[in-house]
């Protein structure tokens, strides 16, 4: 695509130079912005009234495209007014303006007339100036972490997002803009939607393959019944037993109020629980625990030990186990993670391994408490109890090296992957930013379209 003919200074360092002919304009002066309203809890969950009343989690990921209209929860327009909700209409462009969910700079475009809760703020666009679509992606360039209030909670109000300046073209240009990146981000999301998937199935085949070389123990030994509905038939030599006998004690972690960034050398942090998703450590997986609270030494995690999820939004990630092959200093368990200590006859990386084969993840999610779309959990009493076999510490440390081996081939895969998803992110912001800037004049391409 080539560039425009010609361009001039916007007078604003992060739009740059623009096209000649757009202008540079403040927020405030192309729409409105209004914050969302309280939603007591027992007007939530009725779900047959003519506007949605939505959430943060309702602008999650998964919502690509761009245009959410439906929501968990409904009100009637008499109930909107008692409450003081603003009705944003059709087309207005919403977003979380506090907590952790303000730092991932998702929006979204109203597709019907709805209302918002007070975690959110939406921007009604003036007709007479822009486009709804055309700022819904325009706004994709703006990254709230430059201009959220300082504090341990994020937040945003209207003065600070307000003034930010956008360059905006000519009508006509703001719709061939719009049509075109709804065509190229589709396309983009499309092929990251594809590597998710195959992200999916490598997991899949990785843990059938662990699962087949821990319960089918080294070859050519005579097999029995197992006498539980979990294990099938194992190892005649290999001991079935609870957990309770395979581990000297499970312990839990601390989360105190720690900062949404990684640790410098030399300072502490609590790890979350995400740090053993899908049976591998990972140490990225970690917030700054501030230099007013004082570190718990007890709770430092170190090589060789074994963590499991407790708790997660999704019952498939709770009871996700990791051995810790190394460790950066001063990380500690958060109370969403267990370490299980083994008893002597047990190797960890064995332990970890046997606790992420399918038997024992029918187990677990057969224990997972918790009402769907909440807090998901175990308890250390359901882990106890789970069935696990045992051979000897001899063989435990064969099977985990040949487990490994074949598990190390699989997240190298899933690893390559996620490199390209990042990549076709990447291009996607990039694309995005092309675009909305003027970097590109995308006009001769959807007249061809």
């Amino acid at each position: 695509m080539k560039p425009y003919a010609s361009y001039k200074p916007s007078g604003v360092a992060w739009l740059g130079d623009v096209p000649s002919h757009w202008a540079s304009k403040r927020l405030k002066h192309i729409g409105q912005f209004r914050a969302g309203a309280g939603f007591p809890i027992e007007e939530q969950g009725q779900p047959d009234n003519p506007l949605p009343f939505f959430k943060v989690k309702d602008i999650d990921g998964s919502n690509q495209g761009g245009v959410i209209t439906t929501a968990d929860s409904t009100v009637s327009i008499e109930t909107a007014n008692r409450l003081g909700a603003k009705i944003f209409p059709k087309n207005s462009i919403v977003f979380a303006k506090v907590g952790a969910a303000l730092l991932l700079n998702r929006f979204r475009l109203l597709g019907v007339d709805a209302c918002v809760d007070n975690n959110m703020m939406g921007y009604m666009i003036n007709a007479d100036e822009a486009f709804s679509e055309f700022m819904y992606w325009a706004m994709q360039r703006i990254n709230f972490s430059e201009i959220v209030n300082p504090g341990t909670v994020p937040s945003l109000n209207e003065p600070l997002i307000s003034n930010l300046f956008m360059a905006i073209p000519p009508p006509d240009e703001q719709q061939a803009i719009a049509d075109y990146l709804d065509t190229e981000t589709a396309r983009i999301d499309t092929l990251v939607q594809e590597k998710e998937e195959l992200i999916g199935l490598l997991r899949e085949a990785k843990l059938s393959t662990v699962s087949s070389i821990l319960l089918g123990g080294l070859v050519g030994e005579i097999k029995k019944p197992s006498n539980t509905k979990w294990l099938g038939d194992v190892p005649a030599s290999w001991v079935v037993c609870r957990v309770k006998h395979a581990v000297m004690r499970i312990e839990q972690g601390w989360s105190p109020e720690c900062e949404n960034r990684l640790c410098a050398p030399g300072e502490w942090g609590v790890l979350k629980a995400g740090a053993c998703n899908h049976g591998r450590f990972n140490q990225a997986e970690h917030k700054f625990l501030p230099a007013t609270l004082n570190p718990i030494p007890e709770y430092e995690v170190f090589a060789g030990d074994v963590l499991m999820s407790r708790a997660s939004g999704s019952a498939d990630l709770v009871g996700s186990v990791a051995f810790v092959d190394e460790v950066q200093p001063h990380l500690m368990l958060s109370d969403k993670l267990f370490r299980l200590v083994p008893e002597e006859h047990v190797d960890g990386r064995y332990l970890a391994w046997a606790l992420n084969t399918d038997a024992q993840r029918r187990q677990i999610l057969n224990c997972v408490r918790g009402a769907e779309g909440l807090a998901r959990n175990i308890t250390t009493t359901d882990i106890k109890q789970l069935w696990i076999a045992l051979p000897t510490l001899d063989e435990q440390k064969q099977l985990a090296v040949e487990a490994n081996k074949v598990a190390s081939g699989f997240d190298a895969l899933i690893t390559h992957t996620q490199e390209e998803i990042a990549l076709l992110k990447e291009l996607r912001a990039a694309t995005i930013a092309d675009a909305v800037l003027g970097r590109v004049d995308v006009r001769s391409l959807t007249q061809k379209q």
